[in-house]
């Protein structure tokens, strides 16, 4: 009775620290941290406006959080997994057995399995995503130059479920940017395999050909002129851009989308055929573009989750 007993509550015990003691320990320092927060507020009063590859810098975040739960559950479950055949042997009486412990294991290895593949894949979407961040960031550099020259430019605007990578407003006319991060082949010609051509209707990389991104780019342009459109109550032409930063342009034909590096964006302003725009119709445009841009909550906010 004695030997059972203990058992009993060794196997209670491993319970407890597995599943109710991180419980209580992650319970506390939430709590910790909501009082350190009460006796405390920003000191913004608004929203800030989104930066270069907001949606992306989300994205990963949240991914990272995805990271954490899978790496969490390899490391817990296993350990969840046995204190549950050790309850059900010393706790219900179960006998033990060759075969139990083999489904244990076999239950173990499936988990560790399911949670290598899926950081597997999440590593390899994060590695798409931060080559898209860091293309976001170099055309957004870029583009600030441009309001040496008078020009209003705004990141990552808010569509209907997609974003407009990047806005530029200025005299010349109004541009819509987006942006393409495609890493480069290894070769012994750096040169060469830097090197994209377009022709009007298509890119052509060292290692593929494509046209979905000047589509996506035109497509953005008129939704950004149709809106604007509505939103202003005049009538508002947008120019499609696409920027292949870290990439050398050949431009072996003319089309509706403008094609640059982002080194060639400090001549966007410069572009021929555009539509120019009064000094009243930049603001009337700027205006409606940062009511969508401007909607980053301080990293730092009160409790309520409300600006003071």
């Amino acid at each position: 009775m004695g030997a059972f007993l203990h058992q009993t509550l060794l196997a209670g015990g491993i319970l407890v620290v597995v599943g109710i003691g991180p419980a209580i320990g992650i319970w506390f320092l939430l709590r910790r941290k909501a009082k350190d927060r009460a006796r405390r507020r920003s000191p913004l009063s608004t929203e800030l406006l989104r930066s270069p590859g907001e949606s992306l810098t989300d994205q990963l975040i949240d991914l990272d959080s995805d990271v954490l739960g899978w790496l969490l559950m390899m490391m817990v479950m296993p350990l969840v997994i046995t204190c549950v055949h050790l309850a059900q042997s010393y706790i219900l009486g179960t006998p033990e057995s060759v075969f139990r412990w083999i489904v244990v294991g076999l239950i173990v290895v499936g988990c560790i399995a399911t949670g290598v593949r899926k950081l597997q894949q999440m590593a390899e979407r994060k590695d798409i995503l931060r080559l898209g961040l860091d293309g976001e960031r170099a055309v957004g550099e870029e583009l600030n130059q441009l309001m040496r020259k008078g020009a209003i430019v705004f990141h990552d605007v808010p569509g209907e479920e997609f974003n407009v990578d990047h806005v530029v407003i200025a005299r010349e006319g109004l541009f819509a940017v987006e942006t393409k991060g495609y890493s480069k082949p290894v070769s012994n010609d750096a040169k060469a395999a830097a090197r994209v051509q377009y022709d009007g209707a298509r890119l052509t990389f060292p290692m593929f050909k494509t046209s979905k991104p000047l589509e996506q780019a035109d497509w953005q342009a008129q939704w950004l002129a149709q809106w604007l459109s509505k939103a202003t109550g005049s009538p508002v032409t947008a120019v499609p851009v696409l920027a292949l930063p870290g990439w050398f342009v050949d431009q072996t034909g003319v089309g509706p989308v403008r094609v640059y590096s982002g080194r060639q964006l400090s001549q966007l302003l410069s572009s021929r055929g555009t539509k120019p725009l009064t000094e009243q119709d930049m603001q009337r445009i700027a205006y409606q573009v940062e009511q969508r841009c401007r909607n980053v909550r301080p990293a730092f906010t009160p409790v309520d989750g409300k600006a003071t």
